[in-house]
């Protein structure tokens, strides 16, 4: 028997996922789940719905679910974060204030400069989970991170939070199933290797019965039906960069400096049958469409038969199966985001990379993998500067260090000049206020320049490829 903390439980679909993956392990009935959250009406209705769940599933397992978060985290053996620190409103700032200054994000929440803020608001709210969890759980506690920027947190929990964390992401999962589908074959039957950076890790081996398919990946995504027109971008870096990337069409475009820079090229690159294709603000459009989510859905789902707890209902997502395996000592292999310390030979040692895993009951074993090759390392590391000056500026409250962030950012950079890096990183701070305490000084600073009046031109400028709030989710 043991305690998992769920810390930003009030996910009606993410929580109940993971809890189903969880209690789908017979040596778990016995478990306890605690739920935390900061939104007592969002809790409820999650708690309430898990609750049904393991009662028509025929098990006892404790489910809790508080506002006390280290409650919730007492004597907890594991703890998950799903937590997204400034919701919805923040959100909206991150796109909308660097889309004045003609930063066409998609998504926003890794990178560039959405990411960056997203990163400052929630570094020192994670810092606070892990002196929780340092203070109040259970010896040698295992934290598992699946909030974004995820390295940027897993980076800030290890180095200065003291706390063994490990990122998860299933992005890798994904283009797994992509690469299989480009083949022609089942993703089973596809074996791969993938090592980078979250949201920039390459498959650098794919192999279908002992032979390596990597060299035929472009000549099959290319001919895809759908893939052809979904992945521009993808098979671009692919075309140039020799290895397929793991995340979306959206996503790496706004990782990179060479597909977002100029308006009138956006389109060329994206595909609007689905937001994450590339659409201008196509995340937060489709967050904001399901605000009323909870309303809506709880009354539907309390409806609808529980779920089954099975193996084969099983997600694809890692937290439970490494829970498993530390637990009983069945092998799990899978990739995961973990400090460097070598593993990748030509990326920093401090650096959190995504990276092959093996867990089993002597812990979570990380192999080897050597070098990248050299153009996937360069934009690895760039990346990766970036990141490194976003977790000190957020620790530290370091507006300079901020604002470097800004301009060394692929996308950012390639848009703004210094002066309108400058401009943009005060208007943020000075929006985002109440989410970031270690800034008061720098806040303090940016409203007197503000207050005199933008000393750079700012654009009233929707972004190249924005659809309707209207149109569908």
């Amino acid at each position: 028997m043991f305690k998992i903390a769920f810390i930003g439980a009030g996910s009606l679909t993410f929580t109940r996922t993971l809890i189903r993956d969880i209690l789908s392990v017979p040596e778990f009935k016995d478990i306890e789940i605690a739920l935390t959250d900061i939104n007592e009406r969002h809790l409820k209705m999650v708690a309430t719905l898990c609750q049904r769940d393991i009662q028509a599933n025929g098990l006892k397992t404790r489910l809790t679910a508080t506002l006390d978060r280290r409650q919730a985290l007492r004597d907890a053996k594991y703890v998950v974060n799903l937590a997204r620190v400034g919701g919805l409103e923040a959100f909206r700032l991150d796109i909308e204030i660097p889309l004045r200054y003609g930063i066409d994000q998609c998504v926003g929440d890794t990178l560039c400069a959405g990411g960056i803020m997203y990163g400052q608001r929630g570094i020192p709210v994670v810092l606070d989970f892990c002196r929780d969890i340092r203070e109040v759980s259970a010896p040698d506690a295992l934290f598992l991170n699946y909030a974004n920027p995820n390295a940027m947190l897993t980076w800030a929990a290890n180095q200065y939070g003291q706390v063994k964390t490990i990122g998860l992401c299933h992005g890798v999962q994904g283009g797994h199933a992509q690469i299989a589908a480009a083949l022609g074959l089942k993703k089973e039957e596809v074996d791969i290797i993938a090592a980078g950076i979250n949201h920039q890790t390459w498959y650098i081996q794919v192999r279908h019965r002992g032979k390596d398919l990597t060299g035929q990946l472009l000549e099959a995504f290319e001919k895809h039906p759908v893939y052809r027109k979904t992945e521009k971008v993808r098979i671009d870096m692919l075309r140039r960069f020799g290895y397929f990337s793991t995340e979306s069409n959206g996503h790496l475009s706004e990782y990179v400096p060479w597909y977002r820079k100029r308006p009138k090229e956006i389109r060329k690159w994206i595909d609007l049958s689905s937001w994450i294709n590339g659409e201008t603000g196509g995340y937060l459009r489709v967050s904001e469409q399901g605000r009323h989510y909870f309303q809506k859905e709880f009354p539907r789902l309390m409806k609808e038969p529980p779920l089954s707890y099975a193996p084969e209902n099983r997600s694809q997502e890692h937290g439970s199966y490494i829970m498993e395996a530390l637990e009983t000592g069945r092998l799990y292999r899978g990739h995961f985001n973990v400090v460097n310390r070598g593993c990748i030979s030509n990326l920093p040692e401090d650096a959190v990379v995504e990276v092959p895993g093996y867990v089993d009951a002597n812990g979570i074993n990380i192999p080897r993998v050597g070098p990248l090759p050299l153009g996937c390392a360069a934009v690895c590391n760039v990346s990766i500067n970036v990141q490194r000056l976003a977790v000190e500026a957020a620790v530290r409250g370091d507006d300079f260090l901020l604002r470097q962030a800004m301009m060394m950012d692929p996308l950012t950079g390639a848009v703004c000049n210094p002066p309108e890096i400058w401009q943009m990183v005060d208007e943020l701070l000075v929006a985002q206020a109440r989410w970031l305490p270690q800034y008061t000084r720098a806040i303090r600073e940016a409203r007197k320049r503000l207050r005199r009046g933008l000393a750079v031109p700012v654009k009233h400028y929707r972004g190249a490829a924005r659809l309707s709030k209207k149109k569908r989710a």
